[in-house]
């Protein structure tokens, strides 16, 4: 099982230099320096597209301004694997993947956006000021996990960060539009999830029969339109 793409929460929020950690005896994991941020997030592209092409590298997967490199066998010089991804860091110069523009309909406010009046109290402004917020924002698609065509979404307005809950909801259901952290997205899956949820959206973000099953790719814009607002 590869690793999924990672949450800024779940790391340090600023490095002052890249860091490489070994997952298991195969992968490295490369962190990007610096804040979480678009600039870093398309020199990550750039390294993805790199090390792709390297021989001894079977798969990659970039995460939120990370990259999981996994080789064919165990490397027998992991230093030398260091300083291959540091190298590659350095010459990375950046670059814009250009995707679809995605417009996702959102009911705002009723049944499922249970954690609206919390966040209404984190931030002091009213609900419809954080609806306002939210739908007007444009969001890049920084990239994919968590769960099939999870898309972790960059752009939301600092006024409306919330931290992810520290009890997750039992059972949060498949299309509730959340929030977590500095990111917003639309949970994939019916069941615990530890975002806050503020309204809901009827748009499959996965389908497995489809040709391409994940609506969402790196380098995507999405918009939230308001279909309907219930406050």
């Amino acid at each position: 099982m590869t690793r999924a793409a990672t949450s800024p929460a779940s790391r340090p929020l600023i490095r002052s230099r890249p860091g490489i950690s070994a997952i298991g005896a195969r992968a490295f994991l490369f962190d990007a320096p610096g804040a979480f941020e678009l600039a870093a997030q398309r020199r990550i592209w750039a390294l993805t597209q790199t090390v792709r092409q390297w021989p001894d590298v079977i798969e990659t997967v970039p995460g939120m301004t990370n990259l999981l490199a996994i080789f064919e066998a165990v490397p027998e010089d992991p230093d030398g694997v260091i300083s291959r991804l540091l190298k590659a860091w350095e010459r990375a110069e950046s670059i814009d993947i250009t995707g679809r523009t995605i417009d996702i309909p959102v009911h705002y406010g009723g049944a499922h956006a249970t954690d609206l009046a919390a966040l209404c109290d984190l931030s002091g402004l009213s609900d419809r000021e954080v609806v306002r917020l939210h739908h007007q924002g444009s969001y890049t698609v920084f990239a994919l996990g968590s769960a099939p065509g999870f898309g972790y979404l960059h752009g939301l307005d600092p006024r409306i960060h919330m931290p992810r809950k520290t009890v997750p909801s039992l059972r949060m259901e498949k299309g509730c539009v959340t929030i977590g952290g500095m990111q917003t997205g639309v949970a994939v899956l019916t069941g615990p999830n530890g975002w806050n949820s503020i309204g809901f959206a009827d748009l499959p973000m996965f389908d497995p029969a489809a040709a391409v099953p994940a609506l969402m790719a790196p380098g995507d814009i999405v918009r939230f339109l308001p279909e309907r607002i219930e406050l």
